[in-house]
């Protein structure tokens, strides 16, 4: 049977986000002893339920990025191809990577060749071990490295149209310049932030991956339920 890795952050109630994103609303709506005064079901087997409430936006936890995101004219999320969000994927080991710290061409290229694997298209994702060394700290908030944009354009070149990364996101919080994001943009590029458990990945070669957005009207981006399958 293929063995399934969840690459998703658990939604929480106040869970640390972005640097510029509120934090998350998560909060019962309904519970089971409170819905007994609605009187369903039947006496002898009464019906009750519960149910949660949450607000946030669409860049909390595990979540992929619109083209729209960072580009006016690019595509909401309802709007863009559902094959963008799943096939072939690497994991590459960044692990060297240091908080604030860059990754750049020649870490790409050394991570490739250590895997094993040519990037010719696949999803690319980069593990760093950024997440297990701050979670749940605050620090995960403001600490991430990134994606240089030469770096950027070395995905774009190898003909992957998506990335991820650990972390809440591909830039990092102390160069408010966002060369990757602007990279992105003008390349036509997408990518999945705050994934888990990529240390599961490494050394596994190609496998099958998949982080499906809600269809949001208009949306710059959503939350997805991430994974990634090995045979």
């Amino acid at each position: 049977m293929p063995r399934i890795i969840d690459l998703t952050l658990t939604i929480a109630d106040f869970m640390p986000s972005h640097r510029t994103i509120h934090r998350p609303f998560y909060r019962p709506h309904l519970t089971h002893p409170e819905s007994v005064a609605l009187k369903l079901g039947t006496p002898e087997d009464p019906m009750t339920f519960a149910s949660n409430y949450f607000s946030m936006c669409e860049h909390t936890g595990t979540h992929v990025d619109a083209f729209f995101h960072t580009s006016p004219d690019g595509p909401s999320i309802d709007e863009m191809d559902l094959n963008l969000f799943m096939g072939s994927a690497v994991c590459l080991d960044l692990r060297h990577t240091p908080d604030l710290g860059d990754i750049d061409v020649a870490d790409l290229e050394e991570a490739e060749r250590k895997a094993g694997v040519r990037v010719e298209g696949q999803i690319v994702l980069l593990c760093t071990g950024f997440h297990r060394r701050h979670w749940p700290n605050d620090s995960v908030s403001h600490n991430n490295p990134g994606l240089t944009a030469a770096a950027t354009h070395w995905i774009a070149d190898r003909g992957s149209v998506m990335h991820g990364v650990e972390g809440p996101s591909t830039d990092k919080p102390n160069d408010p310049r966002f060369l990757s994001h602007l990279v992105c943009r003008h390349r036509r590029l997408a990518h999945y932030e705050w994934l888990v458990n990529l240390e599961e990945l490494l050394g596994k070669g190609v496998f099958y991956f998949q982080g499906i957005p809600l269809k949001l009207n208009r949306g710059t981006g959503s939350p997805v339920r991430a994974f990634a399958t090995l045979d």
